[in-house]
Parts: C-alpha cells; structure tokens; sequence
C-alpha cells in the first residue's frame, strides 16, 4: 500500500504533463503566425457552415437555389483570403504610408452616405440616391458595386492612428499632442459612423481606447475622453428621433429602445416590438441544450428569428450545435485574443505594437457585443460577429486586418532570425510572403550587463 502511494506521488498528474509540452509549442519561434491562422482559418470554415446552414431554407424558398447565399459568400471569403495574401507581404513602412489614405477615403464615404441619409430623412429626395450612388442604411453604392465604408474606417483608424501614435512616441501624454490631430479626426470619425451605426462606433472606441492603452497614455486623460465618450453616445442616441440611421423623424427612437429593453425583465417587456429579437435568440439557445440538433434542422432561422445569418448567427450556432459549438467558438475567439496580444507584446517596432493591439481590440470587442446581445448579457447592436456573419466588407477588411497581424507575427525578433536563417526556397517566397527583415539588437549601455 505504501509503494503504491509512493509511485502515484512520484507519477505527475495530466496537467503537469501537458503543461511542458504546451510551453514547448509555444516557445517555437513560429508559434504565434500559426496559432493566428489557424484560429482565423478554423472560424471562417465555421462561419461558411453556419451561413449555409441558416440561408439555405430561405433561399430555396426564394429562388429555388438553396446555394445562392453561400455562394455569394464563398465568393467574398476568397477576396478576404486574397487580402491577407497581399496584407501579410506588405512591410511595415507601406502599411504606415497607407493608413492616411484608406482613412481618407473612409470620411469621405462616410460623408456621403451620411449626406444621402439626411436628404431622405428630411424629406428632400425620396430615396437616397444621386446619380448612379445610392445608400441603403450602412450601404453605400455605386452601380451594382457596393461596400460598407464603416468597416473601411476601422482599417483606416488601425494604420493611421498607430502611425500618428508611434510617431509622437513619449510627448503623447501632454493634452495639446491628443488635441493635435487625433482627437478632431476621432471625434469627426465618431460622428459620422455613429450617425448610421452606432454599433460600430463603439468598435471604433474600443479600438481608439486599445491603441491609447498600448501607447501608454495616462489614466486620467482615460476618465477625460471616457465622460466625452458617453456624451457623445448619449447624442447618438437622442439624434435616432430625428431620423439618424434607420430611425424616423417623429418615430420612436429605436436605439432607446433597445437600451430600454435590456434594462427591463423580459416579463414585462412588449413581445411584439424589441424583445421579440432577444425572446428568438434565447429560445434558439434553449433548443439547442449541450450538444445542438443538428446542422440544417434548427427551426428558428425559418425566418423565426431575425437576421439569422448576420447579426443572431450566434443563436444558430448554440441551437444547431448546442453548448460545445458555442464553447468551441467562444475558445477560437480566445486563442485569437491571446496571439495577437502575444504578438503586439513582442514586437520591438511601435507602429507593429500598436496595430496589432488595436486590430486585436477592434476583433474581440465586436464579439462582445455581438454575443453579449444575443444572450442578453448586453443591449443588442446589429453588429455582426467577426469571421462568422454573413457579410462582404466585414469579411474582406476583417481577414485583411488579420493579415496585417500575420505579418507582425512573421516580424517578430525570434520569428524573423528563425525564418532568416534557414528560408524557404525562392518560390515558396514569390508565392506566399517575403523574409521579414531582421530586428537590430538592442542596444545597452557600455558596462550594463543586460539580463
């Protein structure tokens, strides 16, 4: 009895077993470059699935073809995987010169479709459109082409405002460096995303708060621009009763509605107006239990519940594939968070640093908010979830935002040395990315012993 005592003291547990070989993995110089494709490539192939499988019911009923959505689809996921191609062969430099103009040419759409918006919404035009430019809510087109500007500005925001920040470096904690030029361009960015979508406004300010905490900005200037946030959100707000977004003028204000609807007990709530999409996403996550019912045979997405393919993906998921698919889900996202935190902390350039947090706080915090408005844990948005949604320009500008970290990820000092010393063959490079070029030592002061 004692021996047997003794072996199971000497023998580790699973854990400690495990932990060395996880430690390993990621202590290879490659880990984060293949850790942040594997897990944005595992939820594209999820998102594909589950567009398909919340679609096909409703475009068979439509048009006979069952595969017209996911075609559609398919056929921007491959733009999506074109735009990382070219996101992770752009060096750090191109990208820094690119961010002025990507954030230019977003305010201007912006500003168009806004201007489009406001003639309808006073009644000047009865539809918003001139000429062969039209909008349609986040929409903005040009004959048959069309985009969301919106996800063109959080692009944009990610390579301007890291180039701006890095560039300023420690005299970014004085108030006239913030005033100059960073805080006009957020707060004009802010009104005209807000106007249309305030979902993605608050993107947008999670992403502005992950790049000013990344650049070391001083506590209370967070309190300062915290207090102007929530006044601007508030005008946001209000500005829905006078016909900003979707709302009308002298309709009710359908984003206090919303905020309403969250702060009140689903008992007392009007089944028939905004909780209808909150009562549809829980029973959707109730039917589904552990383990789901199966792709293809939820019954919600039958037009039961709302936007099932965009905004409540989520709910398909948990009722389709139950509590695993979601934890599955939930722990890619995680995966996704950790490896672009990992590659902003161990990138040595600052512009590298400061994308990369920001391209992963933009990602995590919009699916926050989208999962949290589907399970009620937040007031619901109408913003899609990453990689998952049904969606053209989020998908192509989110994928090319991954390749950016991608390319940070290849950079890194120990990647970099890694990949220099022993490269693939030219082909391989002319194909798929070029050698990131290797990180100069640090330099430390003579007679310091750096440790």
């Amino acid at each position: 009895m004692a021996d047997d005592r003794t072996q199971q003291a000497a023998r580790p547990s699973l854990s400690r077993q495990l932990l060395p070989a996880v430690h390993g993995l990621l202590a290879r110089p490659l880990s984060s470059y293949y850790l942040l494709v594997a897990s944005s490539g595992l939820l594209l192939l999820i998102g594909l699935t589950m567009v398909f499988s919340a679609t096909s019911v409703k475009a068979y009923a439509e048009n006979g073809n069952a595969f017209s959505a996911i075609a559609n689809q398919a056929v921007f996921a491959l733009l999506g995987l074109v735009a990382f191609w070219v996101c992770q062969r752009l060096p750090a430099s191109t990208l820094r010169d690119l961010g002025k103009y990507v954030l230019g040419a977003a305010i201007v759409l912006l500003a168009i479709l806004d201007f489009l918006n406001a003639l309808r919404s006073v009644h000047l035009i009865g539809a918003p459109k001139i000429g062969p430019v039209r909008a349609d809510l986040l929409w903005l087109y040009v004959g048959p082409i069309g985009l969301q500007p919106a996800e063109l500005a959080k692009l944009g925001l990610v390579l301007w405002g890291a180039d701006m920040i890095a560039r300023k470096g420690p005299a970014l904690g004085h108030w006239r460096e913030l005033a100059r030029p960073l805080l006009p361009v957020v707060g004009l960015l802010f009104v005209l995303v807000g106007y249309n979508d305030l979902g993605t406004m608050l993107v947008l300010l999670a992403l502005v708060v992950g790049l000013l905490w990344a650049a070391g900005v001083r506590l209370r200037v967070f309190g300062a621009l915290g207090v102007l946030g929530l006044a601007g959100i508030g005008l946001l707000i209000a500005a829905a009763s006078g016909g900003a977004g979707s709302g009308e003028a002298g309709s009710d204000n359908y984003r206090l509605a919303r905020l309403t609807t969250f702060l009140q007990p689903l008992d007392k709530c009007d089944l028939e107006g905004p909780c209808y999409q909150l009562i549809q996403a829980r029973s959707a996550i109730f039917e589904g239990g552990w383990f789901g019912v199966g792709l293809g045979k939820g019954a919600l997405k039958w037009n039961w519940l709302p936007e099932a393919d965009n905004d409540f993906i989520f709910g398909v998921v948990a009722e389709e594939l139950g509590v695993v698919g979601c934890a599955v889900v939930l722990a890619l996202f995680s995966v996704l968070a950790y490896t672009g935190f990992r590659i902003a902390r161990r990138s040595q350039d600052p512009f590298r640093r400061l994308a990369a947090t920001a391209i992963t706080t933009w990602l995590v915090a919009q699916a926050v908010i989208n999962v949290g408005g589907v399970t009620g844990m937040l007031p619901i948005t109408g913003l899609p979830l990453p990689f998952i949604s049904a969606g053209g320009s989020a998908l192509v500008v989110t994928m090319a935002a991954v390749g950016m970290l991608a390319s940070f990820a290849r950079a890194e000092p120990d990647a970099a040395r890694a990949l220099n010393a022993r490269p693939p063959s030219r082909w391989v490079r002319l194909v798929w990315a070029p050698l990131p070029p290797m990180s100069p030592p640090r330099r430390t002061p003579e007679g310091v012993r750096r440790r």
